[in-house]
């Protein structure tokens, strides 16, 4: 297997998969009780040579934001390997800020990263349910288009890709799902979980079905270009390069 570098890989822990708590909060009932607080309480990471963000739950709701200056529990880690094996289960971290929360750290925080993992991570049985397999690819969609652009700014193979696509949007989107736009600035990239207003490129999957089989890696991304699977349109340069990172993807997610 290729080596993986830790800090692209700690950038898309942070954003792109504890990120998709914010997509969770939205599609899960479940997730909206642990999240629901009339006072907000905010759980911040900090990794020494790498991200620092912050995640908010109020009323329901999740957001993810740069920086920890202001949050109500703050988790150093002392190396990008240290956090990434808080995300793989093999490191507990210690808060350095926010004793009295830690209550929510270890009931709501867990039942809400558990319910992720759950969707993320999806059991056979799991899926045979219709309703549990669309939020799971949902989610999916959301994690990896967010993995984009953290392996575009971080990834040494992947800030060569980015440095071969010219400013703009590229909007990707599952047919009657999800649609997102990756802002791309001086060969910087941002997932901006939204449609866009004005991209320059498209990329979509037919179906939700078709993006979950894509997802697993049943079916052939060329081949589905070749059948109209999916579509494409605009600047066909910004899409190639970005299916180029996608490669990468599957290679930190897996």
């Amino acid at each position: 297997m290729p080596e993986l570098d830790a800090k692209t890989l700690a950038y898309i822990n942070l954003y792109a998969v504890l990120g998709a708590l914010e997509n969770l909060c939205e599609i899960d009932e479940e997730a909206k009780k642990l999240a629901s607080r009339k006072k907000p309480v905010s759980v911040g990471f900090e990794v020494k040579n790498g991200p620092s963000a912050t995640l908010t739950f109020q009323e329901g709701k999740c957001t993810l934001s740069e920086g920890c200056e202001n949050c109500t529990i703050k988790l150093p880690f002392a190396s990008c390997e240290k956090f990434n094996g808080l995300i793989a289960g093999t490191v507990t971290p210690v808060p350095s800020k926010g004793f009295l929360h830690v209550g929510f750290l270890l009931k709501s925080f867990t039942k809400l990263t558990d319910r992720l993992t759950r969707y993320l991570k999806a059991s056979p049985e799991d899926l045979a349910d219709p309703s549990f397999k669309e939020k799971s690819t949902t989610l999916m969609f959301f994690v990896i288009a967010a993995a984009l652009s953290q392996i575009g700014n971080e990834d040494p193979i992947g800030r060569f890709s980015a440095s071969n696509i010219v400013d703009g949007i590229v909007q990707l989107s599952i047919q009657g799902g999800p649609c997102i736009g990756i802002r791309v600035k001086d060969h910087r990239m941002e997932t901006v979980k939204r449609r866009p207003k004005k991209p320059r490129a498209r990329m979509e999957f037919g179906s939700m079905d078709l993006a979950r089989r894509l997802f697993d890696g049943e079916v052939n991304s060329v081949a589905c270009i070749g059948t109209g699977d999916i579509r494409m349109g605009g600047m066909i340069s910004m899409v190639d390069n970005i299916n180029r990172i996608l490669d990468r993807v599957s290679l930190y997610l897996a």
